[in-house]
């Protein structure tokens, strides 16, 4: 079974049907994507683990790395864990954050003509393949190319959410509900 396929490995949570802190984090999503996208459905069946995920999405989205670049590094990882679910869903934000769709598609593969956006998917992609066990010089890569170190630990932290958000949707199967992209390297 694979990302696309029509059923999930664990429930989907309908938010018509759910209760508590788990109905108010899901009709924030709700008012947020105009939609309650499968993967927030699949997350619900934990009330900490949504709280978890939206709260960083939240906090992330408020923080110095500019949405375009947050999405591009989600392109990459999405693309790099072969998460066809976070492909689809972070190009199209992606789009709605500023990016022209050859910007979003070089990020697939850790690209960017901007060479400060570059070295932060270099950076991205290192962690993801490396398991993190990044040297001296992969941290001051970053700082050279502009970056202080609240910005690098806010790559790390959109690596880190991009990881779990890949992890949930290939371990569980989760639908694709957003436009389908192809695969890079998956």
């Amino acid at each position: 079974m694979t990302a696309t396929s029509t059923v999930s490995r664990v429930a989907l949570v309908d938010p018509q049907q759910a209760q508590g802190e788990v109905k108010v984090v899901l009709d924030q999503i709700q008012g947020a994507f105009g939609a309650t996208p499968a993967m927030f459905r699949a997350v619900a069946n934990s009330s900490a683990a949504l709280r978890s995920l939206w709260g960083s999405f939240g906090a992330l989205g408020g923080g110095v790395i500019p949405a375009k670049l947050g999405e591009q590094i989600a392109v990459a990882v999405a693309d790099r864990n072969a998460c066809e679910y976070c492909l689809a869903a972070h190009t199209m934000l992606g789009r709605k954050a500023g990016a022209s769709a050859d910007e979003m598609a070089a990020a697939q593969s850790g690209e960017s003509a901007d060479p400060k956006a570059a070295a932060a998917l270099r950076f991205a992609l290192k962690v993801v393949n490396d398991r993190a066990q990044l040297t001296d010089a992969d941290v001051q890569a970053l700082r050279d190319a502009g970056f202080d170190d609240g910005a690098i630990v806010e790559i790390l932290a959109h690596v880190a959410l991009n990881l779990f958000t890949n992890y949930v949707n290939v371990a569980f199967a989760v639908p694709v509900d957003f436009p389908a992209v192809k695969l890079r390297r998956g």
